[in-house]
């Protein structure tokens, strides 16, 4: 077998993954104990030996370049492949490293994924967590987010999605609001309730509450005068503060109908849930902190509420 690469080429492909991870070639020198000149030396050889420019490059800031980004994706298959080799050959004794990007939606951020997050560097203390938690989806090969976390998330061949838990939607309101306003004994009450609204970001459109009637499912689009757009606590927020009825997560809001900040209602009619998903590129070879996150989630994964 001839030699194709030497130590210098090698080289110049983890610096151009470092670079393209952290779009900047700063961060890249930064990370790997070099010169930004340095880094710029080694993309200039590499894109010079495949006659390909790899980045657009201006004063501010670097993108890769359509050919760049297939031959990241390439490159750094290839360099996980051989940690992977060196994790398996030294017994598993390499422990997993490296920053961990995280994507999700404020609900499931707040009141799952945050609180879990310094149990999972105490047993991996050697991972950087960055979790960027909005309520937008997030384009995982142009900003390099490694898994992201989806409420009624959609099929998508291109990737692989794992189900973390069903959360179960509750009607709640503030005592206030009910003294005022009555308590809803049916669905069709509804109609004389101020009910808090809520645009889903992805699509602009109302969200409608989901229900179980004599056991069989309905939706109902509710009106009101609060609309609440882009977090879906903002309504949560409104409840408290005595605006109306709001649908939302029970994990949510467990704590303030535990503290009586908020009040159950329409019981009867609960048992709609929706999916929680972890999702992450489909074909990616896993890198070791992104597989040790996987594998931390879902032994924290719920089961399905009880109906």
């Amino acid at each position: 077998m001839h030699r194709q690469f030497d130590d210098i080429l090698l080289g110049s492909i983890e610096l151009f993954c470092l670079a393209a991870e952290a779009g900047s070639f700063t961060a890249a020198a930064n990370t790997a104990g070099v010169t930004p000149a340095a880094v710029s030396r080694s993309i200039s050889r590499l894109e010079k030996r495949l006659g390909v420019r790899l980045f657009v490059r201006s004063t501010r800031s670097i993108r890769l370049t359509e050919g760049g980004k297939e031959y990241f994706e390439q490159c750094r298959a290839a360099l996980n492949l051989l940690v992977e080799a060196e994790r398996k050959v030294t017994g598993e004794q390499v422990q997993p490293s490296g920053t961990i990007r995280i994507s999700a939606p404020t609900t499931y951020g707040h009141h799952r994924l945050l609180p879990l997050l310094p149990a999972f560097r105490a047993k991996y203390p050697l991972i950087k967590v960055e979790a960027h938690i909005s309520n937008r989806n997030v384009d995982f090969h142009e900003e390099n987010f490694d898994v992201a976390i989806r409420l009624r998330a959609q099929p998508d061949s291109m990737m692989v999605s794992r189900h973390l838990e069903d959360a179960a939607l509750v009607v709640v309101a503030s005592p206030a609001y009910l003294k005022r306003a009555g308590v809803p004994g049916t669905l069709s009450d509804l109609d004389r309730h101020e009910c808090i609204q809520f645009d889903l970001p992805s699509s602009g459109r109302q969200i409608s509450w989901l229900f179980k009637e004599g056991g069989h499912e309905k939706e109902i689009f509710t009106t009101g005068n609060y609309m609440c757009a882009e977090d879906v606590l903002a309504g949560v927020t409104l409840a408290k503060a005595g605006a109306g009825l709001f649908q939302t997560y029970q994990f949510v809001v467990e704590r303030d109908l535990a503290q009586g900040e908020l009040v159950e209602v329409l019981q009867a009619f609960a048992g709609r849930m929706r999916p929680v998903s972890l999702m992450y590129p489909h074909g990616r070879l896993l890198p070791s902190r992104v597989r040790a996150f996987v594998e931390f989630m879902m032994e924290q994964a719920r089961p399905p509420a009880a109906a």
